[in-house]
């Protein structure tokens, strides 16, 4: 996102968080700020400072985070009065909560997908390893399951095999749910990752990319299948030689299948 952005003659101001941000990103961006993640008053202070009037979310935050011990976040007073206010802690009641407080400050949260249009999952077969039929008929299963739970903001995965349900992505993410459905399906589990009903495309993107791979070999699933043209893929090359040396297929679903 750093590279695409430059690449455009922007300047980049980033904000990295201790234990979650790569950090290899220092050396791709003009400026860059460590913080914990409970200063949200630190996080506006360093993006006016450095002029940003446009952001974007990129990256995986742990959920989890929220819960049990929170003194490692070191959440300022601006945080706290953020939680307080939420009506619920789903990731749309957090995150919208954030691109609300960062519009106040005349900041505003773009697309996630504005720069980097290249990332987006591409419909069909990605590998040389085509669906079979099979396959095909777990994903018209699972895909008005995966779109129900997206729709109350549960999660955007399923993993299912003979046309059942095998587990179903919650707060603990992608690779841990596709693990836990691949253990009970004692391998050969297709997995599915969607969209979510009302997505709001500035944050939360579905996202796969060479973890997810690695969960899935590990699972020993044998499909991932994705919503086209709504599903970032990171390091697709990568993703593909490893899928195909594993004897995983990889598809690209360009809406409802039937």
């Amino acid at each position: 996102m750093a590279r695409a952005a430059r690449a455009r003659g922007l300047r980049v101001v980033a904000v990295a968080f201790h234990g979650d941000t790569d950090p290899a990103l220092e050396a791709e961006v003009d400026s860059l700020r460590w913080l914990h993640l409970g200063e949200l008053g630190g996080v506006i202070d360093a993006l006016r400072r450095g002029g940003a009037r446009d952001t974007v979310m990129i990256g995986k935050i742990w959920k989890t985070s929220l819960y049990g011990d929170t003194a490692p976040l070191r959440p300022d007073a601006r945080a706290l009065a953020l939680l307080a206010r939420l009506r619920d802690r789903s990731d749309d009641g957090i995150l919208g909560a954030l691109a609300d407080e960062l519009a106040r400050e005349g900041i505003v949260l773009r697309d996630q997908t504005e720069l980097v249009p290249e990332l987006m999952a591409p419909a069909g077969a990605w590998g040389g390893i085509a669906p079979t039929a099979a396959q095909r008929a777990d994903v018209v299963f699972a895909w008005p399951i995966a779109k129900a739970l997206g729709a109350v903001d549960v999660g955007q995965t399923v993993v299912v095999k003979d046309r059942a349900v095998l587990a179903v992505e919650a707060i603990e993410g992608t690779d841990a749910a596709i693990r836990r459905g691949g253990a009970l399906a004692g391998g050969g589990a297709c997995v599915l990752k969607v969209w979510k009903p009302g997505q709001d495309p500035r944050f939360d993107y579905p996202t796969v990319g060479p973890d997810t791979l690695e969960a899935l070999v590990e699972a020993g699933a044998s499909l991932l299948a994705v919503e086209a043209g709504r599903t970032l893929v990171l390091e697709r090359d990568s993703v593909v030689r490893l899928a195909d040396a594993q004897g995983v297929a990889l598809v690209g679903v360009p809406g409802e299948p039937a």
